[in-house]
């Protein structure tokens, strides 16, 4: 019989059932394997879908049937230990081998798979350590993994099936594992997993999902590197956790932060701005009073008196722009509303369109990806005033403005983008000026240094940010993130 075939030290160490898959393509039980389970023949029905949907736990069902195939159709011997569910609903612990696995001497064309019950582990003690990891596995919402080299195939556990949003008899693609991740973090993924195969590098990284619904979120993965006998990697073995609701509070208890820290800058900023403008304005009236002193014709006196005017001018306007930057920063509180880009812009082209026209300048748009953000309409208004008229001013003398605005969304964010083919700003000499007050960097007589001081003020009090790239003689792009 078969099981004389088998080798004593097999037989002493396992109580031997098997499954016989003949070239006719029937499935056939062996007593003993249903004598294991406590079945009768009248109590299962004997076929493959019997066994994945009523027999095999489902955390071993989606590797044994794909082992399985890999039988039948190419021949691959496999090795895989498994629990199975009696006829009173205990799960039992089995490893279950095929025909090369074993000292078998048979010549025909069945295929053989052996299931040996394991006695040293009693099926309380499997149940309780499934059920811990079970548990684990739910409350702190981690799924196992495992990519095998060799057969070139992803294997998944409910867990993570569960957190991807895919349904229990999902089978992940290998080929395509590159559509679980969102473009921005594609070439994260593949060169972390490429280092874990080629270079045996464990690895422990934060990085976005997409679930089967498209909804992205952040994950830790984990994973090692899997070796064979002769120590060469055959797969990458590891987990994934759900860390979307811890990670955003991390990211908005660093903005909050990162708030914070810009409004304490902007505040020394400010009061660096009041005391040093203030002071040269205060500084000139004192020595004009001193000078009157000292001059004894009424016409120099006059002359002193004149120049007295023209600082207290200068000091109004500095006063005015002191006060607006205070009034921005005290406004936010202003009810926002749902405002659209090309309403705003229209706004604005109203208002300079002799500019516009008298300069020649064309202003092209592209809004179909982000067409509306909940903001205060006036500063939206203002911020595309300012940069519209200064792209204007800066033009190139060789010619004609362009100016290109295009609204966009990038992980999330929503970005407004302005773009000219002005004069540009040489960013190594300038680079940490452009927001300054009263800061200019071209000889145009119309500069005053103050409106994209206003525009940084506008953006940050409203917590977003505001930068800019450029080239001399190329132009710039003012990119603001709301």
């Amino acid at each position: 019989m078969l099981l004389n075939q088998l080798t004593s030290k097999t037989v002493d160490e396992i109580d031997i059932g098997y499954w016989e898959y003949k070239d006719t393509e029937e499935l056939l039980w062996s007593k003993a394997f249903l004598s294991s389970l406590k079945y009768s023949e009248q109590d299962v029905k004997i076929s493959l879908k019997f066994f994945l949907n009523h027999i095999i736990h489902k955390e071993d069902h989606d590797l044994f049937r794909n082992n399985f195939f890999s039988l039948i159709k190419n021949g691959t011997d496999f090795r895989q230990s498994m629990l199975l569910k009696s006829v009173k609903g205990k799960y039992k612990e089995f490893v279950c081998t095929t025909n090369n696995n074993v000292s078998l001497k048979y010549h025909g064309n069945s295929k053989f798979i052996f299931f040996n019950k394991r006695k040293f582990k009693t099926n309380k003690k499997v149940t309780k350590n499934k059920f811990y990891y079970k548990e684990t596995a739910e409350m702190t919402k981690t799924g196992s993994w495992y990519i095998d080299f060799v057969k070139q195939k992803s294997y998944w556990d409910q867990q993570t099936r569960r957190i991807l949003e895919y349904p229990e008899d999902y089978i992940p693609s290998l080929k395509n594992s590159a559509k679980y991740y969102p473009r921005e973090y594609k070439k994260l993924a593949q060169s972390t997993f490429v280092e874990c195969a080629v270079e045996g590098k464990k690895f422990d990284v934060q990085i976005k999902m997409l679930t089967k619904n498209n909804r992205a979120f952040w994950v830790r993965a984990m994973g090692k590197p899997v070796f064979n006998e002769l120590k060469n990697i055959i797969g990458i073995r590891g987990v994934f956790q759900d860390i979307d609701a811890s990670k955003a509070k991390e990211l908005s208890l660093q903005r909050t932060s990162n708030i914070i820290a810009s409004q304490n800058k902007r505040l020394f900023n400010f009061a660096h701005i009041v005391s040093h403008n203030l002071r040269s304005h205060t500084s000139n009236l004192t020595l004009i009073s001193e000078l009157i002193d000292t001059y004894e014709s009424c016409e120099e006196k006059l002359t002193l008196i004149e120049n007295v005017k023209d600082i207290a001018l200068s000091l109004n306007e500095t006063i005015e722009h002191l006060n607006e930057v205070v009034t921005i920063q005290t406004s936010t509180n202003k009810s926002k509303s749902l405002v659209y880009f090309d309403d705003v812009l229209n706004q604005v082209v109203n208002s300079i369109g002799q500019i516009i026209a008298k300069e020649n300048t064309t202003i092209n748009t592209n809004f179909s990806e982000l067409e509306a953000i909940q903001y205060i309409p006036a500063y939206l208004e203002s911020i595309l005033l300012n940069l519209i008229t200064n792209a204007i001013k800066y033009k190139h003398p060789e010619r004609n403005p362009v100016i290109t605005i295009k609204s966009k969304i990038n992980d999330t964010k929503k970005i407004l983008e302005i773009t000219d083919n002005g004069l540009g700003i040489d960013m190594n000499k300038f680079g940490d000026k452009v927001f300054g007050m009263y800061k200019t960097f071209h000889y145009n007589k119309d500069a005053t240094g103050i409106g994209l001081f206003i525009t940084k003020n506008q953006v940050e009090a409203l917590n977003g940010q505001i930068s800019v790239s450029s080239e001399v003689n190329e132009g710039s792009t003012f990119k603001i993130e709301f």
